[in-house]
């Protein structure tokens, strides 16, 4: 793994964001570890300050208890707990020396395409903790150590089919965790995030179906351009929908709006770049295609009742 920082262009910095790089004498696309060598390997100090990695992180915990924050939700993750990190959010770690467990990576373009739709690998917002039990705990953990263990074993096969087993051996564990089911109460994921699809939600019936695809394709469309536009109608005349057609599929998939929607994503990426990064507020604005600072500040404190300011303060501290 490697971390790059980017300066903006008025001399803060942007949150760090993380590209995926292979071990030496390792296949690219994946790598699979415990708890116990990124330890060993990786600045513990790097680790717990906020980044944005391109890739996912899949990890189980095995002993013990790990304190890991995703998009401003914490979460304290215990024995057969699975959290699955999407890349694009960002998250940290917090004391890696009180858990053991472990940890896969992997770009999403390791995958074929067909098991990436099948898996919804793409959905950026979809539950970050699991804790499955019985016979679903033991599918998962049983693909994750046949996976494991292929990965430490270079020997005997050529690179290019020792390549091609890992592909399919993750396939079966991606699949696996995709039908993973949420820890049931309190905060940790029963609730509809922001821009979080509800379990289960757009799937049963030919009708919820199309609403489900026609939501995805929304989904996928504002990821790309919540930082050009945040008209329902622009998405609805690049997609070839209704804005009508649009708001229904996304209240069924994701229990709000078309605009809520759009506007939640613009929030949490603004408060993304408030409370990790170091730009101005004017910056910010300009990023996320506000005309001007004050524009940004009014929408900002109309969604969620603080200035940008007052919200960087409150999350980091006074300077």
């Amino acid at each position: 793994m490697v971390k790059k920082r980017h300066a903006s262009e008025d001399g803060g910095e942007s949150i760090p964001a993380v590209a995926f790089t292979a071990p030496a004498g390792r296949p690219a696309g994946v790598e699979v570890l415990t708890l116990a060598e990124l330890r060993g390997r990786a600045d513990t100090c790097a680790l717990a300050v906020p980044h944005r990695p391109d890739f996912h992180h899949l990890l189980v915990v095995d002993r013990g208890r790990l304190r890991h924050t995703v998009d401003f939700r914490k979460y304290e993750l215990s024995v057969n707990d699975w959290m699955w990190v999407r890349p694009g959010q960002v998250h940290h770690f917090g004391d890696l020396s009180e858990a053991e467990g472990r940890l896969v990576l992997f770009e999403s373009g390791f995958l074929d395409s067909a098991t990436a739709a099948a898996a919804r690998l793409e959905d950026w917002f979809g539950p970050a903790v699991h804790h499955p039990e019985g016979a679903q705990a033991q599918a998962v953990d049983s693909a994750l150590r046949h996976l494991h263990q292929e990965f430490g074993a270079l020997r005997g096969l050529p690179l290019e089919l020792h390549i091609e087993v890992l592909r399919h051996l993750l396939a079966v564990l991606v699949l696996r965790a995709s039908r993973l089911s949420a820890p049931a109460g309190g905060a940790r994921e029963g609730d509809v995030r922001d821009g979080a699809v509800r379990d289960g939600a757009a799937r049963d019936g030919d009708g919820v179906c199309e609403a489900g695809e026609t939501f995805l394709r929304f989904r996928d469309a504002v990821e790309r351009g919540f930082t050009r536009t945040r008209r329902v109608e622009d998405y609805a005349r690049a997609l070839g929908y209704s804005p009508r057609t649009l708001s229904r599929a996304t209240a069924a998939a994701a229990g709000v709006g078309a605009k809520e929607f759009i506007d939640r994503r613009v929030v949490l990426e603004a408060k993304r770049l408030l409370a990790h990064g170091d730009q101005t507020a004017a910056r910010i604005a300009v990023r996320l295609g506000f005309a001007d600072a004050a524009n940004f500040a009014k929408f900002f404190q109309h969604r969620t009742g603080s200035t940008p300011i007052s919200f960087r303060t409150e999350v980091r501290g006074p300077a």
